[in-house]
């Protein structure tokens, strides 16, 4: 039965699993329709961080426009532009044992495409979540819904897992972050183009 998590809460995910390698990061969210008329595009990305909380080099920023971490360890499987229907709405594989020696934390994250121009942002996005699954066996380990209310934000961390000794665990972060992908590649040192 998967952990289901609060703000703040962290969690092992190796330690009661031993030899576990290839999980599954899904993450999805449900729109109100009402709010503004226009469709929202929510994307996902990971930040491939070192212990300075930022990014090594460019490519550690694992997102729709590029799917593949050089060393293998994070595969982003698409975006969806919709969030229709149930489920994940984007997700992203891990290979634990792939992660490369200085990176020790994998933050996940959400921001709203286009947000200022739409007049958008995540109040109006329902029932958020991130939840962790093994690859090998399909069993959910962990899931984190977001029950905060994001009035103004247009970004979020979401969850982040990270090293610690030799075991990895998840931690549930749940913060909000206005300006959109921008402020988070500030945040995590990605200079953007």
């Amino acid at each position: 039965m998967p952990v289901s998590l609060k703000k703040g809460q962290k969690v092992s995910l190796t330690k009661d699993n031993p030899g576990l390698s290839k999980v599954v990061v899904g993450l999805g969210w449900d729109v109100n329709a009402f709010d503004t008329g226009g469709d929202f595009d929510l994307d996902t990305a990971a930040f491939l961080l070192a212990d300075t909380g930022k990014i090594t080099k460019s490519e550690d920023f694992v997102f729709y426009g590029n799917l593949n971490h050089p060393s293998g360890s994070v595969q982003h499987l698409g975006d969806n532009r919709t969030g229709a229907g149930e489920g994940d709405d984007e997700q992203i594989k891990v290979d634990l044992s792939a992660v490369p020696a200085e990176i020790t934390k994998i933050a996940f994250t959400v921001t709203i495409y286009e947000a200022e121009q739409r007049s958008q942002n995540f109040g109006q996005v329902n029932n958020a979540f991130i939840r962790i699954y093994n690859e090998a066996t399909g069993e959910e380990m962990l899931r984190y819904d977001l029950g905060e209310d994001f009035s103004i934000e247009t970004a979020a961390v979401f969850g982040e897992l990270y090293k610690n000794g030799g075991e990895w665990k998840f931690n549930a972060i749940g913060s909000g972050y206005q300006g959109g992908l921008a402020a988070l590649c500030a945040n995590f040192g990605v200079e953007l183009e």
